[in-house]
Protein backbone atom coordinates (compact mmCIF):
# COMPACT_ATOMS: atom_id res chain seq x y z
CA UNK A 1 0.00 0.00 0.00
CA UNK A 2 1.33 3.45 -0.91
CA UNK A 3 0.47 6.20 1.56
CA UNK A 4 -0.16 9.71 0.26
CA UNK A 5 2.14 11.51 2.67
CA UNK A 6 4.89 14.09 2.65
CA UNK A 7 8.22 12.93 3.98
CA UNK A 8 9.74 15.38 6.46
CA UNK A 9 13.13 14.15 7.68
CA UNK A 10 13.57 14.84 11.36
CA UNK A 11 9.83 15.66 11.57
CA UNK A 12 10.76 19.21 10.52
CA UNK A 13 7.63 21.36 10.55
CA UNK A 14 5.33 18.54 11.68
CA UNK A 15 2.84 19.40 14.43
CA UNK A 16 2.60 16.35 16.68
CA UNK A 17 0.52 17.71 19.57
CA UNK A 18 -0.81 20.86 21.18
CA UNK A 19 0.82 22.55 24.17
CA UNK A 20 0.30 25.63 26.33
CA UNK A 21 3.81 25.40 27.79
CA UNK A 22 6.02 27.30 25.36
CA UNK A 23 5.88 28.96 21.96
CA UNK A 24 8.81 29.72 19.64
CA UNK A 25 8.87 32.09 16.69
CA UNK A 26 12.27 31.44 15.17
CA UNK A 27 11.96 34.15 12.54
CA UNK A 28 11.08 36.89 15.02
CA UNK A 29 13.31 35.64 17.84
CA UNK A 30 10.44 35.18 20.28
CA UNK A 31 10.13 32.64 23.10
CA UNK A 32 7.00 32.61 25.26
CA UNK A 33 6.87 30.50 28.41
CA UNK A 34 3.28 29.75 29.39
CA UNK A 35 2.08 33.20 28.34
CA UNK A 36 5.12 35.23 29.45
CA UNK A 37 7.72 36.59 27.07
CA UNK A 38 10.95 35.06 28.30
CA UNK A 39 12.67 38.38 28.93
CA UNK A 40 9.81 39.56 31.18
CA UNK A 41 9.96 36.64 33.60
CA UNK A 42 13.32 34.83 33.52
CA UNK A 43 15.36 37.63 35.15
CA UNK A 44 12.87 38.06 38.01
CA UNK A 45 11.33 34.72 38.99
CA UNK A 46 12.99 32.01 41.01
CA UNK A 47 13.09 28.56 39.48
CA UNK A 48 10.40 27.18 41.78
CA UNK A 49 7.98 29.81 40.45
CA UNK A 50 8.74 28.81 36.87
CA UNK A 51 8.06 25.15 37.57
CA UNK A 52 4.84 26.02 39.39
CA UNK A 53 3.78 28.10 36.39
CA UNK A 54 4.36 25.23 33.96
CA UNK A 55 2.61 22.69 36.15
CA UNK A 56 -0.37 24.85 37.23
CA UNK A 57 -0.76 27.38 34.40
CA UNK A 58 -0.30 30.32 36.78
CA UNK A 59 2.26 31.79 39.14
CA UNK A 60 1.96 30.87 42.82
CA UNK A 61 0.89 33.10 45.66
CA UNK A 62 3.41 33.70 48.44
CA UNK A 63 1.90 30.94 50.58
CA UNK A 64 1.64 28.52 47.66
CA UNK A 65 5.30 29.13 46.84
CA UNK A 66 6.35 28.52 50.44
CA UNK A 67 4.37 25.27 50.54
CA UNK A 68 5.80 24.22 47.18
CA UNK A 69 9.36 24.84 48.36
CA UNK A 70 8.73 22.89 51.55
CA UNK A 71 7.58 19.91 49.48
CA UNK A 72 10.76 20.10 47.38
CA UNK A 73 12.98 20.25 50.45
CA UNK A 74 11.61 16.94 51.74
CA UNK A 75 12.51 15.17 48.48
CA UNK A 76 16.11 16.32 48.01
CA UNK A 77 17.74 13.41 49.83
CA UNK A 78 18.68 10.46 47.61
CA UNK A 79 18.03 6.79 48.33
CA UNK A 80 21.13 5.05 49.75
CA UNK A 81 21.38 2.86 46.66
CA UNK A 82 21.55 5.98 44.48
CA UNK A 83 24.54 7.32 46.43
CA UNK A 84 26.23 3.94 46.16
CA UNK A 85 25.56 3.87 42.41
CA UNK A 86 27.14 7.30 42.08
CA UNK A 87 30.17 6.07 44.03
CA UNK A 88 30.57 3.16 41.64
CA UNK A 89 30.18 5.45 38.64
CA UNK A 90 32.82 7.80 40.06
CA UNK A 91 35.36 4.99 40.34
CA UNK A 92 35.02 4.54 36.57
CA UNK A 93 34.97 8.30 35.89
CA UNK A 94 31.74 8.00 33.93
CA UNK A 95 30.29 11.06 32.24
CA UNK A 96 28.09 13.08 34.60
CA UNK A 97 25.08 12.63 32.31
CA UNK A 98 25.51 8.86 32.57
CA UNK A 99 25.61 9.14 36.35
CA UNK A 100 22.50 11.34 36.32
CA UNK A 101 20.65 8.85 34.13
CA UNK A 102 21.57 5.93 36.38
CA UNK A 103 20.66 7.66 39.64
CA UNK A 104 17.49 9.26 38.28
CA UNK A 105 16.02 5.84 37.58
CA UNK A 106 16.45 4.97 41.25
CA UNK A 107 14.23 7.86 42.33
CA UNK A 108 11.31 5.46 41.96
CA UNK A 109 12.31 4.52 45.52
CA UNK A 110 11.46 8.05 46.68
CA UNK A 111 8.03 8.25 45.09
CA UNK A 112 5.26 6.40 43.32
CA UNK A 113 6.36 6.65 39.68
CA UNK A 114 2.79 6.05 38.50
CA UNK A 115 1.59 9.17 40.34
CA UNK A 116 2.77 11.69 37.78
CA UNK A 117 2.62 14.91 39.86
CA UNK A 118 4.31 13.31 42.89
CA UNK A 119 6.99 11.66 40.77
CA UNK A 120 7.60 14.92 38.89
CA UNK A 121 8.20 16.70 42.19
CA UNK A 122 10.64 14.02 43.31
CA UNK A 123 12.59 14.21 40.05
CA UNK A 124 12.90 18.00 39.98
CA UNK A 125 13.83 18.18 43.66
CA UNK A 126 16.54 15.52 43.50
CA UNK A 127 18.35 16.36 40.26
CA UNK A 128 20.67 18.95 41.88
CA UNK A 129 21.51 16.49 44.65
CA UNK A 130 22.53 13.86 42.10
CA UNK A 131 24.67 16.21 40.05
CA UNK A 132 26.34 17.88 43.04
CA UNK A 133 27.00 14.57 44.80
CA UNK A 134 28.59 13.10 41.69
CA UNK A 135 30.71 16.18 41.12
CA UNK A 136 32.15 15.90 44.61
CA UNK A 137 32.70 12.16 44.31
CA UNK A 138 34.71 12.46 41.12
CA UNK A 139 36.77 15.14 42.87
CA UNK A 140 37.54 12.67 45.67
CA UNK A 141 35.25 14.44 48.14
CA UNK A 142 32.21 13.28 50.08
CA UNK A 143 28.77 14.53 49.02
CA UNK A 144 27.23 17.35 51.03
CA UNK A 145 23.73 16.71 52.33
CA UNK A 146 21.10 19.03 50.90
CA UNK A 147 19.86 21.96 52.94
CA UNK A 148 16.16 22.23 53.70
CA UNK A 149 16.34 25.99 54.27
CA UNK A 150 17.82 27.13 50.96
CA UNK A 151 16.07 27.73 47.66
CA UNK A 152 16.52 25.28 44.81
CA UNK A 153 19.28 27.27 43.09
CA UNK A 154 21.04 28.20 46.34
CA UNK A 155 20.95 24.62 47.57
CA UNK A 156 22.57 23.35 44.36
CA UNK A 157 25.46 25.77 44.73
CA UNK A 158 25.75 24.95 48.43
CA UNK A 159 25.98 21.21 47.75
CA UNK A 160 28.85 21.79 45.33
CA UNK A 161 31.23 23.52 47.74
CA UNK A 162 29.62 23.69 51.18
CA UNK A 163 29.43 27.49 51.15
CA UNK A 164 26.22 29.47 51.33
CA UNK A 165 26.23 31.26 47.95
CA UNK A 166 25.96 35.00 47.46
CA UNK A 167 22.68 36.53 46.33
CA UNK A 168 24.38 37.48 43.05
CA UNK A 169 25.38 33.89 42.26
CA UNK A 170 21.90 32.63 43.14
CA UNK A 171 20.22 35.28 40.97
CA UNK A 172 22.47 34.47 38.03
CA UNK A 173 21.76 30.74 38.36
CA UNK A 174 18.02 31.30 38.72
CA UNK A 175 18.02 33.38 35.56
CA UNK A 176 19.85 30.65 33.69
CA UNK A 177 17.55 27.88 34.99
CA UNK A 178 14.49 29.96 34.07
CA UNK A 179 15.84 30.72 30.61
CA UNK A 180 16.28 27.11 29.51
CA UNK A 181 13.45 25.41 31.42
CA UNK A 182 11.40 24.77 28.27
CA UNK A 183 11.79 25.19 24.55
CA UNK A 184 9.04 23.57 22.53
CA UNK A 185 9.23 20.03 21.21
CA UNK A 186 13.02 19.68 21.26
CA UNK A 187 14.48 16.18 21.10
CA UNK A 188 14.57 15.44 24.84
CA UNK A 189 11.16 16.96 25.51
CA UNK A 190 9.66 15.05 22.61
CA UNK A 191 11.26 11.87 23.97
CA UNK A 192 9.60 12.46 27.33
CA UNK A 193 6.25 13.04 25.65
CA UNK A 194 6.56 9.92 23.49
CA UNK A 195 7.21 7.80 26.58
CA UNK A 196 4.40 9.50 28.51
CA UNK A 197 2.07 8.95 25.55
CA UNK A 198 2.38 5.19 26.07
CA UNK A 199 1.10 5.72 29.65
CA UNK A 200 4.44 4.64 31.03
CA UNK A 201 5.51 6.23 34.32
CA UNK A 202 7.06 9.64 34.97
CA UNK A 203 10.46 8.29 35.99
CA UNK A 204 10.74 6.34 32.75
CA UNK A 205 9.82 9.42 30.73
CA UNK A 206 12.46 11.57 32.43
CA UNK A 207 15.21 8.96 32.21
CA UNK A 208 14.52 8.70 28.49
CA UNK A 209 14.77 12.48 28.18
CA UNK A 210 18.16 12.45 29.91
CA UNK A 211 19.39 9.97 27.33
CA UNK A 212 18.29 12.29 24.52
CA UNK A 213 19.87 15.34 26.14
CA UNK A 214 23.23 13.58 26.44
CA UNK A 215 23.53 13.61 22.65
CA UNK A 216 25.93 16.45 21.79
CA UNK A 217 23.90 17.83 18.90
CA UNK A 218 20.96 18.38 21.26
CA UNK A 219 22.59 19.01 24.64
CA UNK A 220 24.71 21.62 22.98
CA UNK A 221 28.30 22.67 23.45
CA UNK A 222 28.52 25.59 25.89
CA UNK A 223 31.88 24.30 27.13
CA UNK A 224 33.57 24.53 23.70
CA UNK A 225 32.04 27.97 23.19
CA UNK A 226 33.89 29.20 26.26
CA UNK A 227 37.03 27.30 25.25
CA UNK A 228 37.04 29.29 22.02
CA UNK A 229 36.92 32.56 23.97
CA UNK A 230 39.80 31.46 26.20
CA UNK A 231 41.78 30.37 23.12
CA UNK A 232 41.39 33.86 21.69
CA UNK A 233 42.51 35.38 24.97
CA UNK A 234 42.75 39.00 23.88
CA UNK A 235 40.41 41.11 21.69
CA UNK A 236 43.13 41.73 19.11
CA UNK A 237 43.42 37.95 18.51
CA UNK A 238 39.75 37.41 17.73
CA UNK A 239 39.73 37.91 13.98
CA UNK A 240 42.87 35.82 13.38
CA UNK A 241 41.65 32.86 15.45
CA UNK A 242 38.13 32.95 14.10
CA UNK A 243 39.27 33.19 10.48
CA UNK A 244 41.57 30.23 11.01
CA UNK A 245 38.67 28.16 12.29
CA UNK A 246 36.38 29.19 9.45
CA UNK A 247 39.06 28.57 6.83
CA UNK A 248 39.49 25.07 8.27
CA UNK A 249 35.75 24.44 7.98
CA UNK A 250 35.23 24.39 11.72
CA UNK A 251 31.94 25.37 13.30
CA UNK A 252 32.02 28.41 15.59
CA UNK A 253 30.46 27.07 18.77
CA UNK A 254 27.68 29.23 20.17
CA UNK A 255 26.43 30.54 16.82
CA UNK A 256 23.55 29.38 14.65
CA UNK A 257 20.42 27.47 15.65
CA UNK A 258 18.08 25.07 13.90
CA UNK A 259 15.00 27.05 14.95
CA UNK A 260 16.15 30.65 15.32
CA UNK A 261 17.05 32.53 12.16
CA UNK A 262 17.80 35.65 14.20
CA UNK A 263 19.51 36.10 17.54
CA UNK A 264 18.34 33.53 20.10
CA UNK A 265 16.19 35.41 22.67
CA UNK A 266 17.69 33.25 25.42
CA UNK A 267 21.11 34.66 24.53
CA UNK A 268 19.73 38.15 25.10
CA UNK A 269 18.43 37.26 28.56
CA UNK A 270 21.68 35.59 29.57
CA UNK A 271 23.74 38.43 28.14
CA UNK A 272 21.93 40.86 30.45
CA UNK A 273 22.41 38.47 33.37
CA UNK A 274 26.12 38.16 32.59
CA UNK A 275 26.55 41.92 32.28
CA UNK A 276 24.96 42.46 35.69
CA UNK A 277 26.95 39.65 37.27
CA UNK A 278 30.32 40.66 35.84
CA UNK A 279 29.95 44.44 35.98
CA UNK A 280 30.95 44.64 39.65
CA UNK A 281 33.37 41.75 39.67
CA UNK A 282 36.93 40.92 38.79
CA UNK A 283 35.93 39.28 35.51
CA UNK A 284 34.69 42.37 33.70
CA UNK A 285 37.53 41.98 31.20
CA UNK A 286 36.25 38.49 30.37
CA UNK A 287 32.78 39.86 29.71
CA UNK A 288 34.21 42.55 27.43
CA UNK A 289 36.23 39.91 25.58
CA UNK A 290 33.12 37.76 25.11
CA UNK A 291 31.19 40.71 23.65
CA UNK A 292 34.05 41.47 21.26
CA UNK A 293 34.33 37.83 20.16
CA UNK A 294 30.57 37.68 19.62
CA UNK A 295 30.54 40.77 17.42
CA UNK A 296 33.51 39.62 15.38
CA UNK A 297 32.13 36.10 14.97
CA UNK A 298 28.77 37.35 13.69
CA UNK A 299 30.57 39.66 11.26
CA UNK A 300 32.80 36.90 9.91
CA UNK A 301 29.99 34.36 9.67
CA UNK A 302 28.11 36.74 7.40
CA UNK A 303 31.26 37.11 5.30
CA UNK A 304 31.94 33.38 5.03
CA UNK A 305 28.32 32.21 4.89
CA UNK A 306 26.36 35.15 3.46
CA UNK A 307 22.60 35.10 3.86
CA UNK A 308 22.50 32.37 6.48
CA UNK A 309 22.21 34.91 9.31
CA UNK A 310 24.08 32.80 11.87
CA UNK A 311 23.48 34.66 15.12
CA UNK A 312 24.41 34.06 18.74
CA UNK A 313 22.61 31.14 20.38
CA UNK A 314 21.97 30.23 24.00
CA UNK A 315 25.19 28.20 24.32
CA UNK A 316 27.42 31.25 24.04
CA UNK A 317 26.14 33.11 27.08
CA UNK A 318 25.32 29.92 28.96
CA UNK A 319 29.04 29.28 29.06
CA UNK A 320 29.79 32.74 30.40
CA UNK A 321 27.08 32.72 33.09
CA UNK A 322 27.81 29.22 34.37
CA UNK A 323 31.56 29.83 34.35
CA UNK A 324 30.96 33.07 36.23
CA UNK A 325 29.07 31.38 39.05
CA UNK A 326 31.88 28.88 39.42
CA UNK A 327 30.82 25.78 37.52
CA UNK A 328 33.30 23.60 35.67
CA UNK A 329 32.55 23.14 31.96
CA UNK A 330 31.82 19.45 32.54
CA UNK A 331 28.85 20.57 34.67
CA UNK A 332 27.20 22.71 32.02
CA UNK A 333 24.99 20.04 30.40
CA UNK A 334 24.01 18.41 33.73
CA UNK A 335 23.02 21.86 35.01
CA UNK A 336 20.96 22.29 31.84
CA UNK A 337 19.20 19.04 32.83
CA UNK A 338 18.53 20.43 36.32
CA UNK A 339 16.54 23.16 34.60
CA UNK A 340 14.98 21.26 31.72
CA UNK A 341 13.55 18.54 33.99
CA UNK A 342 10.99 21.19 34.97
CA UNK A 343 9.88 21.39 31.36
CA UNK A 344 10.13 17.64 30.75
CA UNK A 345 7.82 16.88 33.67
CA UNK A 346 5.35 19.56 32.61
CA UNK A 347 5.17 18.11 29.10
CA UNK A 348 4.77 14.57 30.40
CA UNK A 349 1.94 15.65 32.71
CA UNK A 350 0.29 17.62 29.90
CA UNK A 351 0.47 14.69 27.50
CA UNK A 352 -0.82 12.21 30.05
CA UNK A 353 -3.87 14.42 30.53
CA UNK A 354 -4.60 15.41 26.97
CA UNK A 355 -2.47 13.61 24.39
CA UNK A 356 -2.78 10.54 22.22
CA UNK A 357 -0.21 7.84 21.64
CA UNK A 358 2.52 9.39 19.50
CA UNK A 359 2.96 7.08 16.53
CA UNK A 360 4.40 8.80 13.44
CA UNK A 361 4.78 7.06 10.12
CA UNK A 362 8.02 6.26 8.32
CA UNK A 363 8.68 6.42 4.59
CA UNK A 364 9.84 2.95 3.54
CA UNK A 365 12.87 2.97 1.20
CA UNK A 366 13.74 -0.73 1.22
CA UNK A 367 13.18 -3.49 -1.34
CA UNK A 368 10.03 -5.53 -1.86
CA UNK A 369 9.25 -8.85 -3.50
CA UNK A 370 12.26 -10.73 -2.16
CA UNK A 371 11.93 -14.52 -2.12
CA UNK A 372 13.00 -16.86 0.65
CA UNK A 373 15.91 -19.20 -0.07
CA UNK A 374 16.84 -22.09 2.23
CA UNK A 375 20.22 -21.63 3.84
CA UNK A 376 21.85 -24.31 1.66
CA UNK A 377 20.90 -22.33 -1.44
CA UNK A 378 22.27 -18.94 -0.35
Amino acid sequence: MVLDTITRPGLQGVIAAETRLSYIDGLAGVLIINGYALETIAPHAIFEEMVYLLWHDRLPTQQELADFQAQWAKLRTLPDVAIETLRQAATKKLDTMDALRMAAGLLSLNTNPDNAPDAALAMVAAFPTIVAAYWRLIQGQEPIAPSSSLSHAANYLYMLDGETPSDERVRALNTYLNTVIDHGFNASTFTARVIASTHSDMVAAIVGAIGALKGPIHGGAPGPALDMVFEIGQPQNAETVLRKKLDAGERLMGFGHRVYKVRDPRADVLNVAAERFFAQGEQLDLYKLVRHVEAKAVELLEEYKPGRNLQTNVEFYTALVLHGIGLDASMFTPTFAISRVGGWTAHAIEHLREGRLLRPLAHYTGDSGREWLPIKSR
